[in-house]
Order: C-alpha cells, then sequence, then structure tokens
C-alpha cells in the first residue's frame, strides 16, 4: 500500500481535516463518497417512491450489494450472512435461537465486551445455564503474540468441561489489542464431545484484519460496518455457520424472517436472513457499501494490515521510551489497538487534556488503561504529535 493510496482515502473523510484522530476502534471516519451514497440512495428511493412497485428492485439491488461484500470478505456464501443493526444484535439473535438445556456451560473470556457479556448472562439465567470463566487477559499482558495462539489454546482446554455448550471469544480484543487464534480454536471445539458452538465478537477484526478463515469458521461472527469500515453507524451484519441455520430458531421475528413477507403462517427463510426482522434503512446499505470499495481499492487486506501495524508500532514503540508509560502488551500490537497507562495519572484526565489539544483516545474501564487506533489514515506525524503530547503529560 502506497503512501499516495493511504493518503487518497484520509482526504476523502472530512472527518480527519480538524484533529489527531485515535478512535476507529469507536467509530470510523465516513468518506465522503460513502455520505453522498446514502443521500443519492435516499433521493433515488423517493424519486420512485417508497412504496411502489418501481422501487423494489433497487433495494434488493442496494441490499444484495452490501451483503455480497460482506459475504466476501467473511469468506463465506452470501447465504450465510444477515444484515443486522450493530455487533451486539449479530451475537444475541442467533445466540438466543439456539436449542438450550438446562445446566448447559457458556465459556466466556474475560476480554469479552459487557454488551455480549450482559446478553449471555441474561440468557443463562432463562434458560438455566452456567456462565464459566476463560482467563486471556494475563496471557495476553505477558505472553508474546507469536506464542500467544497456543497459550489460548491451552487454557481453553483448561476451561473446558463436559457441559460446556457455547465458547464466546473476540477475534481482536477490544481491550489488550491482541489477537485470537479463531480458527484454531472452532477446530479444537470440533473433537470435544459437545462440539461447543462459537460466537465470535468481531468489532474490531472486520475492517482492520483478514478475517475470512476465522469468519468461515465461526458459528457466529458478528460485526459493525461503522468502525475499522468506515461506514455508516446503523448496519453491520453476522456471519452464520451452516450447522448454526440448521439448529437455530428466529427470536426477534418480522416480515424480513419469512420467505413469503405477506404471510404469517408462512416458514421462515432457511439462510441467515431468518435473523433479519423488519424494515430497515435501505441507504445505509448504499453508505456501507461504498466504503467497503474504497477500502478494496485502498489495498487487500493484507495490505491494509500491513500499514496499520507499522502505524501502530511506532506508537507502541514510541511509548517505551516515555517513563511512567506501561503498555498492556510486550511487544508491538498484531493490528491496530494500543493499550497503554500513565503511572500516577487519572485516565479520563489524560483523554481530556488531550482533547482539548484536539488529539482524540479513549480510555477503557477494564481494565483501567487508554486505548489509541491506528488506521489505514494515520500519519507518522500524528502519532509522533501523540507521543509528543503523551511525554509532557508524563
Amino acid at each position: 500500500m502506497t503512501d499516495a493510496t493511504q493518503n487518497d482515502f484520509r482526504d476523502l473523510c472530512p472527518a480527519l481535516a480538524n484533529k489527531t484522530y485515535f478512535n476507529y476502534g469507536g467509530q470510523g471516519p465516513l468518506p465522503t463518497p460513502s455520505l453522498q451514497a446514502i443521500h443519492a440512495s435516499w433521493q433515488r428511493i423517493q424519486e420512485l417512491g417508497p412504496f411502489t412497485n418501481d422501487v423494489w428492485p433497487f433495494i434488493e439491488h442496494e441490499s444484495a450489494r452490501v451483503r455480497q461484500a460482506l459475504a466476501h470478505l467473511c469468506g463465506v456464501a452470501p447465504h450465510r450472512i444477515a444484515l443486522t443493526e450493530n455487533v451486539t444484535s449479530g451475537c444475541v439473535l442467533p445466540l438466543w435461537g439456539l436449542p438450550w438445556q438446562a445446566d448447559d456451560a457458556l465459556l466466556i473470556s474475560d476480554c469479552e465486551h459487557p454488551g455480549v457479556v450482559a446478553a449471555c448472562q441474561e440468557l443463562a439465567r432463562r434458560e438455566g445455564l452456567q456462565i464459566q470463566w476463560l482467563p486471556v487477559l494475563e496471557l495476553c499482558r505477558t505472553t508474546p503474540q507469536a506464542a500467544l495462539d497456543q497459550a489460548v489454546l491451552e487454557a481453553l482446554e483448561r476451561a473446558l468441561t463436559p457441559r460446556t455448550r457455547l465458547v464466546a471469544l473476540s477475534h481482536l480484543l477490544w481491550n489488550s489489542g491482541s489477537v485470537m487464534p479463531i480458527t484454531a480454536v472452532a477446530a479444537h471445539l470440533r473433537r470435544h464431545p459437545n462440539t461447543p458452538w462459537l460466537l465470535v465478537d468481531a468489532a474490531q477484526s472486520m475492517g482492520s484484519i483478514p478475517v475470512d478463515e476465522a469468519a468461515a469458521a465461526a458459528d457466529i461472527y458478528a460485526f459493525t460496518g461503522h468502525k475499522w469500515c468506515c461506514g455508516p453507524e446503523g448496519l453491520g451484519g453476522v456471519a452464520l455457520s451452516n450447522r448454526l441455520l440448521e439448529q437455530a430458531q428466529p427470536t426477534l421475528i418480522g416480515w424480513r424472517s419469512l420467505r413469503h413477507e405477506a404471510s404469517a403462517g408462512s416458514s421462515f427463510h432457511s439462510d441467515a436472513r431468518r435473523f433479519e426482522v423488519a424494515t430497515s434503512c435501505v441507504p445505509l446499505c448504499s453508505g456501507l457499501a461504498t466504503s467497503l470499495e474504497l477500502l478494496a481499492e485502498a489495498g487487500t487486506p493484507q495490505q491494509r494490515l500491513a500499514t496499520i501495524q507499522a502505524g501502530s508500532r511506532q506508537l507502541w514503540q514510541g511509548l517505551q521510551a516515555v517513563q511512567g508509560i506501561s503498555t498492556l502488551l510486550p511487544d508491538p500490537p498484531p493490528a491496530g489497538l494500543v493499550s497503554f497507562s500513565l503511572q500516577g495519572a487519572s485516565t479520563a484526565g489524560v483523554v481530556d487534556r488531550l482533547g482539548e489539544q484536539h488529539l482524540w483516545i479513549r480510555r477503557l474501564d477494564d481494565p483501567d488503561c487508554l486505548r489509541a487506533c491506528t488506521h489505514i489514515t494515520t500519519t507518522t506525524q500524528e502519532i509522533e504529535a501523540l507521543l509528543n503530547a503523551v511525554r509532557a503529560l508524563a
């Protein structure tokens, strides 16, 4: 990926013109062509008439356009993709539709997002399930990435029990920034007597690292379009395994769940669309599809990851030289999330003071730390500006 390509994508994002931005893990900037595509889609729907025979082919085209793009990134057939509003709904809707038995165990990593954890805990309460924990955070903090895959698999083997029915493990951890060996975990679970389902929160991985192998191996691989994909908020998706599609029933039900939308007695879709509910905002499909096309023009997922890693490595290495700074990971991050702490400083106070300089990072609660994200749009000059500001605070 060339500097010119990187700058071309950056120049398309007006949100980056007046700030130094490191919050891609929270929300990515929307490129102007994507914003224009959203507006044009709204306008076309109104020109055709929002509820006429003429508008449906356009709606089908835009929905299929984004579904096919997401399927390509996930390395799966389009029938395995359901369009959702966000990561949490992508996790919860199929999760709650699975057949459970009392005392089945849900094994959840200690690095999962509170939204997913809360959904699992409520499911456990309703169905009489057990919650068990897979410790990975301390492994991430003490184990180099080169040895982390094996350490995680060994921890998984110790944590599995005869009652384990599902494992929840993010692909790219939102707090430490470590990459989990999802494909190897899936293979390990296939050898378990229960063949537990594998739920993967892909909020941080989709758009930042290659995801095709992991998404194809997981049972539930849920993501959003508004973070690393630089799409509009309000639209995401989930890649579902064929065995889950055979076993899970819809939970929230609407006309889009049905084979024949005009008949309540109709059977549900046999593919992932059974987990789609009702009317959604079609222009968001146009916007996300455009963002994905722009990212593809900027480079392959592997090329984009190399650019992201170069930035995170520069930041991580620069932080090592700042007295009082501790990075969560013992070696440069495998992707774009760089988490660190500043001794004796309030994380919220650091965010506020950097924000006064138009340098935007975020704080995390668990663990209490700071997180800065580098994307293909991040320049070396921006990273140096952040490092200089952190040095001054330290």
